[in-house]
């Protein structure tokens, strides 16, 4: 299509690629070879808009059936257009105006007050519990797990992950008064890790969402677990948090906080974190300094989101008067852990499609296959950063995390929530 050829044509070298229109002409991409993978582009129109605006564009089109996939997978195409890219930037008419308008309006974007928080998460966190329960593990993580080995299942990497946060927590065994540590979770999901550390090391934990479904089923969890005196889920905002807290733990919440309030989200760590407590910050980062959220991302999954670059968070921490004392870079865990998340959506897919409908499905297919290649071929990853306030509060070797790990098995995996 030669409407395309802009974008195409300097961006797809390798590969096959055959762009079909509304009229039935075809074009070919690419020096043949590989898989082939064919597209279809319904009407004139939605081809002006990928032209001028792809980042918003593909995902909308193919939401919407204007853009249909005629041979190979939605996987398939997609795969040979996050390869092309690699780290690059799609290029296409108009994108550096584009740019750098993204750039300009990505502070009002992402301010996130407490009451635009709250509804950026009901957003995407209060859709329907079945929805969740077709593709998570039974204990509904949903961030990153930790393969130990690519033959790990969903349930084994997710239990995986919790210990190792354990670890880098420098969690004890309770204390011969039979008290544990008192750990604050920011961003506690439905509860599965608040849980986990109240049950293997005694903890005292409060979790903070802003999800009221999230909120009610964690609740529920603490008290059928009999756990409900010493692990308690509170439906509260993390800049309302009051107390001392020698643990604290953010896990998959950070994204969602915005570059205006990173100082204020440290800060605020600062103040609730003893002086000789550990925190942890588990988040998803970008490889490539300041950026935007890609606009379809924004506007469909997750409003007022964004995953930080390291130096960008590294800079608050510093600010704040926090000590990093470790940093992990997970890679491709990410991207495992999304595949998994994809392949159990399409076994339920007929079920999903029932809760809601034939867009709805595609709208996810689509989310959930650009994460993963955004872990797999963009250099997105996930990055573990350990804080203290004194330079004596964890070992001076990573040692401790092994033995750790060693002494004490993955979380065991509940029958059912």
């Amino acid at each position: 299509m030669a409407l395309l050829d802009p974008i195409l044509k300097p961006l797809i070298r390798s590969g096959s690629l055959r762009v079909i229109d509304w009229k039935g002409a075809s074009t070919d991409y690419g020096d043949g070879s590989g898989k082939g993978v064919a597209i279809r582009i319904h009407d004139r129109a939605t081809a002006w808009r990928l032209l001028l605006n792809p980042q918003m564009e593909g995902g909308e089109a193919y939401m919407q059936g204007r853009l249909t996939i005629e041979e190979g997978t939605l996987y398939d195409f997609l795969d040979l257009l996050f390869r092309s890219l690699g780290l690059r930037l799609m290029s296409y008419p108009l994108s550096g105006v584009t740019e750098r308008i993204r750039g300009l309006m990505r502070r009002f974007r992402q301010f996130n007050p407490a009451s635009r928080s709250r509804s950026n998460v009901a957003h995407h966190y209060d859709l329907s519990d079945m929805l969740y329960d077709q593709f998570l593990d039974v204990d509904r993580q949903y961030s990153c797990g930790y393969f130990l080995t690519e033959d790990d299942t969903l349930e084994q990497a997710q239990a995986q992950k919790k210990r190792h946060l354990a670890a880098k927590l420098l969690l004890k065994d309770l204390d011969k008064d039979g008290t544990g540590h008192r750990i604050l979770d920011i961003g506690s999901g439905w509860g599965g890790l608040g849980l986990y550390l109240g049950s293997a090391f005694g903890a005292d934990v409060t979790g903070l969402t802003l999800s009221r479904e999230q909120h009610e089923l964690s609740n529920r969890r603490a008290s059928e677990a009999g756990l409900a005196e010493r692990v308690r889920f509170k439906l509260e905002d993390y800049r309302q948090e009051q107390g001392k807290y020698d643990r604290i733990i953010s896990v998959g919440m950070f994204e969602h906080v915005g570059i205006n309030h990173f100082d204020e989200f440290f800060q605020k760590i600062s103040e609730l974190l003893t002086d000789d407590g550990v925190a942890v910050l588990h988040s998803i980062g970008r490889p490539d300094g300041a950026g935007h959220t890609n606009p379809w991302i924004e506007k469909y999954i997750f409003p007022g989101g964004y995953s930080p670059s390291l130096s960008e968070t590294l800079h608050a921490i510093e600010r704040a008067g926090l000590l990093v004392t470790d940093v992990e870079i997970l890679r491709i865990h990410y991207a495992e852990t999304l595949r998994l998340w994809r392949e159990r959506f399409e076994q339920k897919r007929p079920v999903i499609r029932a809760l809601y409908d034939e867009e709805f499905c595609r709208m996810w297919e689509f989310y959930l296959i650009t994460s993963e290649l955004c872990f797999r071929h963009q250099g997105l990853m996930v990055f573990q950063i350990q804080l203290a306030k004194r330079t004596d509060a964890v070992p001076i070797t990573r040692d401790y995390m092994t033995r750790f790990e060693r002494k004490h098995p993955p979380a065991p995996v509940p029958k059912h929530l």
